[in-house]
């Protein structure tokens, strides 16, 4: 055996009928490699979304920023979404691309490949066959959010073994038995401080930096898997976090900084307003984006200013619902009152409407169209952005059953039927006419 072992690491290509990069990268693939680092492993990853690949067209608009479309090439769409009338596309880099950096690399002693959304598991499919042609002899896990949550069916994708909500120590661990190297493992994922900065550097290009400042959620949404993904809910210090964003700006220029969190805002006293103080007394030309969503019920005066001061540019809420009535069906994260009272406060701290947009689910089980269209209107007297986020339904989550007996797809048979471009629980299902008029509610 040589004297570093090498795991290379692999983020799969995505098989749908759209994807778009909107300050996506796979953190928890990047804190796998970081750890691997740190205990003497030689590491390399290939990112097949890549949008910064060196054979990357200079000219091509999508080599830009933290946000931007992939490259695609059309495929025939499974066997179960033939008869929706969109392009089905395979995104990311040309397999031309991917097999030329397999085979100019070190033979890898393990190949490590994540997944993301449970429907996208035609592309990991496709990118471990290729895998699997390319080093025959070497063995490959597979593990991620797909993997978690449907790893009987992930069973059958010819990795050789599934990890399903390992933590990142035992990964580790795990690599290392299986290889045959002697770690001293520092981390502890109930430490959250333990863990080492992502391995972004490993990356083309670092056009942004995705920032994680808890793990986990406090909240049990009916529709949401954060619980199952991440049991407990666990904060970094402000010290950390200030920390590594000085870290990525002074080492490397990083100016963009992805919020991954889930409930940053929640209970703002002791984490997000330590944190946002700390990041104006830096004073640096930092500009922060939520793609994952803020809580609502939070952004009181106080927090509203400490996030615009701070240099928070894309802002997003996750309002879900304007049927507040009814609400506890879903979740129980926010009122009315304290969605109008959020805003406001938005916008007396400088924030503007086109910075400002709110999260809301469309196609779940037993909503209607006008129902979907009421919510993007009452969002826009508002006065801010509606932002529809179409529905998936996610296995082990409290709505499952209720999306497993509305839909007219088998839901439990096949990971692919939740797609949310189908609209998997909407008896009317995929329609252009309906997108159309939803999006229209939202331009007003």
């Amino acid at each position: 055996m040589r004297d570093y072992p090498h795991i290379l690491l692999i983020n799969p290509w995505v098989d749908d009928f759209a994807a778009y990069d909107h300050w996506a990268r796979p953190l928890g693939l990047l804190y796998i490699a970081a750890a691997l680092q740190e205990n003497g492993f030689k590491v390399s990853y290939i990112d097949c979304l890549d949008r910064f690949h060196p054979r990357m067209p200079p000219s091509n608009p999508s080599a830009r920023g933290g946000r931007g479309p992939y490259l695609k090439q059309t495929l025939k769409p499974p066997a179960g979404l033939a008869h929706i009338p969109r392009r089905y596309s395979r995104y990311g880099i040309r397999r031309e691309w991917l097999e030329s950096d397999l085979q100019q690399m070190e033979k890898p002693d393990l190949i490590l490949v994540t997944s993301m959304m449970t429907y996208w598991y035609p592309g990991v499919k496709a990118t471990i066959r290729l895998l699997r042609n390319t080093f025959p002899d070497v063995p490959i896990w597979l593990g991620g959010i797909y993997a978690t949550l449907c790893q009987d069916h992930a069973n059958s994708l010819d990795a050789d073994q599934v990890l399903a909500g390992v933590a990142l120590e035992e990964i580790v661990e795990s690599v290392s038995q299986a290889i045959g190297w002697i770690v001293s493992n520092r981390i502890d994922s109930n430490d959250p401080d333990s863990l080492p900065f992502p391995a972004l550097a490993l990356q083309n290009t670092i056009s942004f930096v995705p920032l994680l400042t808890a793990i986990g959620c406090p909240f049990r949404c009916r529709y949401c898997a954060a619980e199952r993904l991440n049991p407990a809910f666990r904060r970094r210090s402000t010290q950390s976090v200030l920390s590594e964003v000085e870290t990525w700006y002074r080492q490397f220029g990083v100016r963009d900084f992805a919020l991954y969190d889930d409930a940053f805002l929640v209970r703002p006293e002791t984490h997000a307003i330590p944190i946002l103080e700390g990041i104006i007394r830096l004073n640096l030309p930092l500009r922060f984006h939520t793609p994952n969503a803020l809580h609502i019920r939070d952004i009181n005066v106080e927090t509203a200013k400490l996030l615009f001061q701070a240099g928070f540019k894309t802002m997003r809420l996750g309002l879900e619902t304007t049927d507040f009535d009814e609400r506890t069906a879903l979740d129980e994260k926010v009122t009315q009152k304290e969605f109008e009272t959020a805003v406001k406060n938005l916008k007396q701290a400088g924030f503007t409407a086109d910075q400002v947009g709110a999260y809301l689910l469309v196609g779940l089980p037993g909503q209607s169209m006008q129902s979907a269209i009421n919510a993007v209107q009452t969002v826009r007297k508002a006065g801010i952005t509606a932002i529809p986020a179409y529905y998936t339904p996610i296995p082990h989550t409290a709505l499952w059953p209720e999306a497993v007996a509305c839909s007219p797809y088998d839901l439990e048979a096949d990971p692919i039927y939740t797609n949310n471009a189908i609209m998997p629980c909407w008896p009317q299902g995929f329609s252009w006419e309906w997108r159309a008029a939803l999006k229209q509610a939202a331009k007003g």
